[in-house]
């Protein structure tokens, strides 16, 4: 199993990194995923990843601070809820529609109401703290 998780951490690697590059792949969900897999999978690949400049740069202050900037959540909210509204558009079965228009309300609530909305000014002083 270990094997596994550490070979899914660095495919979610992989595309986090891709993601930075490209604005159609969301980075933080994968770096998330990416984090979560090395640290099921293999302490030194966790420490590895934690010490890397992917991981400072894009993670750290959403782990340490459980905060996000308003850009970093529109840009994220805005991919993703183009993404499920088009396969809402795909989708012929209803129940399959409910589902995605729930999955979208979860979404906003939850980037609303339980991650903080933070200036990119604050984030730089809780890192310099």
């Amino acid at each position: 199993m270990k094997y596994l998780y550490v070979t899914l951490g660095f495919l979610f690697l992989g595309l986090g990194a891709v993601g930075v590059f490209l604005p159609v792949l969301p980075t933080t969900p994968f770096l998330l995923l990416a984090s979560f897999f090395f640290s099921k999978g293999s302490n030194r690949f966790h420490r590895w990843f934690c010490d890397t400049k992917l991981y400072k740069e894009h993670l750290e202050e959403f782990i340490n601070s459980r905060s996000m900037t308003l850009r970093a959540k529109i840009g994220i909210l805005i991919l993703a809820t183009s993404m499920m509204t088009v396969s809402f558009i795909v989708m012929q079965n209803w129940i399959g529609r409910g589902c995605i228009l729930l999955l979208i309300s979860f979404m906003y609530y939850y980037f609303i109401f339980r991650i903080k909305t933070v200036e990119k000014s604050e984030t730089i002083a809780s890192a310099e703290e």
